[in-house]
């Protein structure tokens, strides 16, 4: 409820991106066959892609004025951060992609809510 007593009026907004990224499997202890058997296509000097869905889900108030929990456009500019991370090579891209892991996408939520 709000101050006046009425109910307020609330909403989920859900949004999504896709983004690829690709890395390689490699173990400087091992030879190159070793590596290869080991680690197959992964193990690819050029790399071996995946491609990731992100799904960013928005609860809030809905504004009295706009109809809007958010404006759909801010939050397609904030989830296009995942863009600049499209199609790199993980060993040769920015160190929060070096590793792709669950931590690392972790780390890109938070820095989507600051």
């Amino acid at each position: 409820m709000d101050a006046k007593g009425q109910r307020r009026r609330m909403a989920y907004i859900t949004r999504i991106e896709t983004f690829s990224a690709c890395h390689r499997l490699h173990s400087k202890t091992l030879s190159e066959e070793e590596n290869k058997k080991i680690f197959g296509k992964c193990n690819n000097p050029n790399g071996h892609g995946h491609n990731y869905k992100v799904e960013v889900t928005v609860y809030g108030e809905i504004h009295p004025v706009t109809g809007m929990v958010i404006n759909i456009t801010d939050l397609k500019a904030y989830m296009q951060h995942t863009d600049c991370f499209s199609h790199l090579k993980g060993e040769q891209s920015k160190p929060l992609w070096r590793h792709l892991t669950t931590k690392t996408l972790i780390k890109m939520f938070r820095t989507l809510q600051t």
